[in-house]
């Protein structure tokens, strides 16, 4: 692995990486395949990762008909807290015609595509185009070794992958069914946070192909219903932003929507206000001060700009405002929507911004306001 980028972020953390389901998938088809050819399954099966790694993989399961071969891999995620860490994913792969190619389908767990915008075709199992290539360069070299064409149906299936797809984005992005086999390189970095931040830029791409005009970056599931409720937006549209609000307005000024809704609770969003595009409680802080200012700004006087300064949190300070008269929501979302627009760098985008409380309650609404 090289020096920089997620390399020097793994060696940084001292975490154990993991592997792809897209390698483990493609480390059961190369199993597979081997012992429908040659009766034998390879254990422990070695493949090549797309930047030249090359793990092996124990055999968890495996089994040999006439027409078939399965082999499964229980994937090891290293320290990152994968949902997927520890499922078996297992490959069945049947001979076919001469001319057939390689046919790829979703076994049990593995999800279905159900809606455009993402890099596969509606009604194509959820395996993605780097593991698919990874999967044919591996069939056509046990091939190549045993004189063998080639042409074969692969069947990838997760155990209980159904039940742990309902804690990922397939539901919400169109994917039913299962789980989606993943992976560009093959390796999982810990905490690297990209898993999550691909999933934003896939939800805007099926909003986007779905014709959608309006799309809500919302930092959970209250503030999801709280838009909902607001502006009765399909599921689609909502991203689950979580704490990287930076994520959301980069793609969409890459990927413009005619309106952008940020939604979430008042401490969140006033980080953004301040100018921090990740909102996570271990990477930014409220700043009490700068609610102080802008309290001041909407009329505060000076010993309740002192209280909020002093504020235990930023809802304290916003009651506070609330008892005095002072619209510190409203000010809130209107200097997040602006720090929104300025990330956006004149892109073709209105913006509005919706504070709530935890109870879901908006406190904070700006008007929207474009380039």
């Amino acid at each position: 692995m090289g020096s920089g980028g997620r390399a020097a972020q793994l060696k940084h953390t001292g975490l154990r990486p993991g592997w792809t389901t897209g390698a483990c998938a493609t480390a059961a088809t190369t199993a597979a395949y081997t012992a429908l050819l040659t009766g034998d399954f390879p254990d422990p099966v070695t493949i090549t990762l797309p930047k030249g790694q090359t793990p092996a993989f124990a055999l968890a399961a495996e089994e040999l008909r006439p027409d078939s071969a399965m082999a499964g891999v229980v994937k090891d995620a290293g320290d990152d807290p994968d949902v997927t860490h520890g499922a078996l994913i297992r490959s069945t792969v049947r001979l076919l015609p001469a001319g057939s190619g390689v046919v790829f389908r979703a076994g049990e767990g593995v999800g279905t595509v159900t809606l455009p915008g993402l890099p596969l075709e509606v009604g194509e199992p959820a395996i993605n185009p780097v593991p698919r290539q990874m999967m044919r360069e591996h069939v056509a070299e046990v091939a190549a070794a045993h004189g063998a064409a080639g042409d074969v149906e692969i069947t990838i299936s997760v155990d209980h992958g159904a039940e742990i797809a309902r804690s990922t984005w397939n539901p919400r992005i169109g994917i039913l069914g299962g789980l989606s086999v993943l992976g560009t390189t093959g390796v999982v970095v810990p905490y690297s946070c990209s898993a999550w931040i691909d999933s934003i830029r896939r939800g805007v791409d099926v909003a986007r192909a779905g014709g959608l005009t309006h799309v809500a970056g919302c930092t959970g599931s209250t503030s999801e219903r709280t838009v909902t409720e607001l502006y009765d937006l399909p599921e689609i549209a909502l991203l689950d932003m979580g704490d990287f609000a930076g994520a959301v307005l980069k793609y969409i000024r890459r990927h413009p929507v005619d309106r952008l809704t940020i939604c979430g609770g008042f401490a969140k969003l006033s980080k953004l206000a301040a100018g921090h595009l990740d909102l996570h409680s271990a990477r930014s802080q409220v700043d009490k001060t700068f609610l102080a200012g802008l309290a001041r700004s909407g009329g505060a006087s000076e010993a309740l700009a002192e209280e909020i300064a002093a504020a235990n949190t930023g809802l304290a300070a916003l009651r506070l405002c609330e008892a005095a008269g002072v619209p510190l929501g409203d000010l809130v979302a209107a200097r997040a929507r602006d720090e929104a627009l300025a990330v956006l760098r004149g892109a073709p985008v209105t913006v509005d911004v919706v504070c709530i409380d935890r109870a879901g309650v908006v406190v904070g609404r700006s008007a929207p306001a474009g380039p």
